[in-house]
């Protein structure tokens, strides 16, 4: 039976490999945001010639899909896009998660350091964004904007740009247009530097935006403006898809920008907008399967983070409090998988999960070419991260428990670990239930970080929605409420356990006390 089961598993191995290997070889894989539009963006079917995204049953279009595909047909590859947030882009192509960056990417100096670049595909030309009712509106000049607050996207040459503006108050950057977008609705921010096509989209899309494109306008450099191909340095594709990039003239590269402004589905928002109510209930009515499947994601990372955490939680815990060996090799053992294990509850519970994530999913593919799937990383990072907190929630568990038990479980002769299980644990488990509960609440909203690595969770889901109808607050008022009726939910559920385990060991005490008054 063991060799029947290790051949079931290397033949499985074999086949995930093979069929592996196959996608590798059919699928030119592009990482983007598809949140960028019209360079990308997320669309819900394959109309006007968009591109499958991994993972799930979206759809991307724009300038650089379009680019994408060109490139792929011209190398004999089917194009397969791979959403990714804008500061996973380039750990996502060195550790070989993707094959290409085509995302609007400049080849600055800095990024040719980790990677290659093409040719370009495309010249972009920097302009700011202000609201139409602003201060900012009637500016001419890059000193009409002294005294401004302004930003741009963290990691772009955008963000450099602000610089050059005299007076002008730098703002801390941000993760990506979506947010500047709405910090610029709500009034957090006077403007943002954006490119033209990016910044007419917007205009297009909010009837309180306006474009500015001051004269004289900003001084940029050529490595700055152009937007290229993101390569790994060892990929020897670079020539072809160099040679594929020269078939299409500037006047090509135009129509096409103009093509993809007008086909990118914009819901222009008016003057004479409707209720808050009114435009949240229709976001949900045409988005609502796309964060259901984003909340049941979300779930069953919690819901098996968790457990698995308090599994690893409790086994750690009872070798953590075992009484050491007089044997000196199983001593040693003893302290060398003691302090192993220090180590991992003190990293786990000293770094961000976020940093854990990137880490994690990326690190493991560049440095030992494990290729792991994104639903299981983030299942895996979430375990562990929970099972460091666990730990020590268990070791303070065990330790409340009367010293008396052990004494009394040691005078019967039972072992360390038969007083683990049968005495000791299953008090603990009742102990530790609501601490057990937090972990699951908080890793119910933290799951929202796994958004660096692609995972299309709850908040992953609500952002695409949010980039799509350029509704921000709507749609993460809609994922808001989602989150609470989850937490909530579960820790209704985790109280009536909890009274349900306080009732039947009342009941046990009662029937013991009874049993003894009738001897």
């Amino acid at each position: 039976m063991k060799k029947l089961c290790l051949s079931i598993l290397a033949s499985l191995a074999l086949t995930l490999g093979l069929v592996s290997q196959v996608q590798a070889d059919e699928y030119l894989r592009i990482g983007m945001e598809a949140a960028y539009a019209p360079f990308n963006w997320t669309q819900d079917d394959d109309s006007n010639g968009a591109v499958k995204i991994d993972g799930t049953n979206q759809y991307a279009n724009g300038y650089d899909v379009q680019i994408a595909k060109k490139i792929a047909k011209d190398l004999g590859k089917e194009p397969l896009v791979v959403k990714t947030k804008w500061e996973g882009l380039v750990p996502a192509l060195t550790s070989g998660k993707i094959d290409m960056i085509i995302a609007g990417m400049s080849p600055t100096a800095e990024r040719k350091q980790e990677i290659a670049f093409s040719s370009s595909y495309y010249t972009s030309e920097p302009v700011l964004l202000v609201k139409k009712d602003s201060a900012y509106a009637n500016a001419k000049s890059l000193e009409d904007f002294s005294g401004a607050k302004i930003t741009s996207q963290q990691g772009v040459y955008l963000y450099d740009l602000i610089s050059q503006i005299s007076g002008a108050k730098k703002e801390t950057a941000m993760g990506d247009f979506a947010q500047m977008r709405q910090a610029l609705e709500a009034g957090v921010i006077d403007a943002y530097v954006s490119e033209r096509p990016e910044a007419l989209t917007a205009e297009s899309a909010n009837a309180k935006f306006k474009m500015i494109q001051p004269q004289p306008g900003f001084k940029t450099g050529e490595e700055d403006t152009a937007i290229a191909i993101g390569l790994r340095k060892d990929d020897s594709r670079i020539s072809q898809i160099n040679t594929s990039i020269e078939t299409i003239s500037k006047d090509e590269q135009v129509a096409l920008m103009d093509r993809m402004i007008k086909e990118q589905p914009v819901e222009a928002t008016t003057e004479e907008e409707s209720s808050f109510f009114s435009q949240v209930a229709k976001i949900l009515s045409e988005n609502w399967q796309q964060l259901l499947r984003g909340a049941g994601i979300t779930l069953l990372i919690s819901i098996i983070g968790t457990i698995t955490g308090l599994i690893i939680g409790l086994a750690i815990g009872v070798f953590r409090t075992a009484p050491l060996s007089e044997n000196k090799v199983i001593y040693g053992l003893q302290k060398l998988l003691g302090w192993i294990l220090n180590v991992y509850i003190e990293i786990f519970r000293g770094t961000p999960m976020i940093v854990q994530s990137m880490v994690i999913y990326y690190g493991t593919a560049q440095a030992f070419g494990i290729n792991l799937d994104r639903t299981l990383a983030a299942i895996f990072i979430v375990s562990i991260n929970t099972g460091a907190y666990m730990t020590e929630i268990v070791r303070g568990g065990i330790l409340a428990v009367d010293k008396g038990q052990f004494e009394a479980a040691t005078a019967l002769g039972m072992t360390h670990n038969q007083t683990m299980r049968k005495v000791v644990l299953p008090q603990v488990v009742r102990n530790i239930l609501p601490a057990t509960g937090n972990e699951f609440v908080i890793n119910i909203k933290d799951t929202s970080v796994l958004n660096v690595i692609s995972v299309v969770e709850l908040y992953f889901s609500g952002n695409t929605v949010a980039t799509q109808t350029y509704q921000y607050f709507q749609t993460f008022t809609i994922i808001a409420v989602i989150y609470f009726v989850l937490t909530f939910t579960v820790t209704r559920i985790l109280r009536f356990i909890e009274r349900r385990m306080d009732m039947d060991t009342y009941t046990t005490g009662a029937n013991q006390m009874q049993t003894e008054d009738l001897k």
